[in-house]
């Protein structure tokens, strides 16, 4: 059972172990203080199905059984039974399933809990986790309790924004602003940050999942095919890009269901078509990013112009999203190292520096 008393969080650190959880869409990711990430798994979990009757779930069935978790339950998207279902813990950023997600964080924190850290592990851990700057004050509640329901003795919520800027190095406390795109599986987070808060934030329901989606509708509307959206992951990942040049002659090989015949059928996607699909919703993005510029206080555009915009997220890795963010937004644009992990570097570096941490979290206003 999990302890939990206000204003003794670091003298309880040395009997329990401090973690930062990146919960996201498409990946859930887990930093233990010290360590590293030590959990980078799909936010997916697979459980039987429960019977109903009359409308009614059967009472000896209360508590589904548990089949798969992260990779292996993804692994069963588009392949499982009628007994089975895979459940996604959240659609665009915002959890979906509680008990799922509880389900789901209860059995990583206890093969967290596993690892040797060289304390008594007498409590919970404390956790730092990840909030939209848009959430709702009853989204960051269902985030709290679910965490405190898996275990943790006490949940530190930061905006996601923040802890992207604090993974890629930004100095988040000082005078100067800086602009944070994170561009995420369900959605892309964007900010303007000065003196450790957020000045300006929005939000948009565009990110990998929503460019699968792009990959797909292009390939029923050009070749007739049905692809899956795992595909079309594949290719994004391939031979995706939305500047024309770099992987021109580069191809890749889809396989769906034609849907004039109902066979299967193999089609070879080119760079140049995949790029047609996304260029799009890029730009889309990008007209965000000029509309929330325009709403920036003209001192912190100044400090912006000089240091450019930082892009984090998996969604950055996408070819020249950089190039085409820069010649749109007239403004330098960096992708940061290792852009994925951006979120939960950034919970790591809030456990390691209280400064830092209360910093954040007083004029946060968390």
């Amino acid at each position: 059972m999990a302890f939990r008393l206000k204003g003794v969080g670091g003298f309880l650190s040395q009997f329990g172990m401090d973690l930062g959880v990146d919960l996201g869409t498409t990946r859930t990711r887990i930093l233990v203080a010290g360590k590293g990430v030590v959990v980078d798994e799909p936010s997916f979990l697979a459980r039987q199905k429960q019977k109903k009757y009359y409308g009614m779930t059967a009472p000896k069935l209360k508590k589904a059984k548990i089949v798969a978790y992260g990779k292996k339950a993804e692994g069963m998207i588009g392949k499982e039974p009628k007994r089975i279902e895979v459940v996604s813990l959240l659609q665009d950023g915002v959890i979906s399933d509680y008990k799922a997600t509880q389900d789901y964080l209860t059995h990583y924190l206890k093969k967290v809990g596993q690892i040797k850290t060289g304390k008594a592990k007498l409590f919970g851990p404390r956790v730092v986790v990840n909030i939209a700057g848009k959430s709702t004050s009853v989204e960051w509640r269902a985030v709290k309790s679910v965490l405190l329901a898996s275990g943790a003795r006490e949940v530190l919520l930061v905006e996601e924004e923040l802890l992207a800027a604090i993974g890629a190095e930004l100095p988040v406390l000082s005078n100067r602003g800086m602009m944070v795109v994170n561009i995420g599986g369900g959605a892309t987070e964007m900010a303007v940050i000065s003196l450790g808060g957020i000045v300006l934030c929005k939000s948009l329901l565009l990110g990998g999942i929503e460019l699968n989606k792009a990959i797909v509708d292009f390939v029923r509307m050009k070749y007739g095919v049905l692809i899956g959206q795992s595909t079309a992951e594949r290719v994004k990942k391939e031979v995706g890009s939305v500047v024309p040049g770099k992987f021109l002659k580069k191809m890749t090989v889809a396989r769906g269901r034609d849907l004039g015949t109902g066979l299967p059928k193999s089609i070879r996607l080119s760079e140049g078509e995949v790029r047609e699909s996304l260029i799009l919703r890029v730009q889309g993005l990008i007209s965000v990013v000029l509309e929330m510029l325009e709403e920036t206080p003209p001192e912190l555009i100044a400090d912006i112009l000089q240091r450019g915009i930082v892009l984090t997220g998996a969604g950055s890795l996408l070819g020249g999203i950089d190039s085409l963010m820069e010649s749109g937004t007239k403004m330098p644009t960096f992708v940061a190292k290792k852009p994925e992990h951006s979120v939960v570097r950034g919970c790591g570096k809030l456990l390691e520096d209280k400064k830092l941490l209360s910093g954040v979290r007083v004029v946060g206003g968390l």
